[in-house]
């Protein structure tokens, strides 16, 4: 997989106001029904990861957990680091988890 093309999918996804970041946001968007995508940090926690991963897994939410740490998650959004970033157009989802998927990111 081009990590370029994918960092500008998360990029383009934030600047459209498609992605949501942070644990509290994150949470927020998948409660309501808006996330269609969580994305994980690689150095998250394990509790957040299995709080994050039971909440998505009860509401059919497909979660990633990427091959960037905190520091780079939150760099490809333009904030601080963030362990969590949901997604939520369908469009920039599929995209994106097509990206993941189909490399070795």
């Amino acid at each position: 997989m081009d990590e370029r093309k994918f960092r500008g999918m998360i990029g383009l996804s934030a600047k459209a106001g498609r992605l949501k970041s942070g644990e509290f946001c994150s949470e927020q968007s998948i409660k309501s029904g808006r996330a269609r995508l969580c994305l994980l940090a690689a150095d998250t926690s394990d509790r957040t990861k299995k709080h994050f991963t039971d909440m998505c897994s009860y509401r059919s939410i497909p979660i990633r957990t990427m091959n960037v740490d905190k520091e780079a998650l939150g760099h490809m959004i333009g904030r601080g680091p963030r362990s969590s970033a949901v997604v939520e157009d369908e469009g920039f989802a599929e995209r994106i988890v097509g990206l993941i998927d189909g490399g070795n990111f």
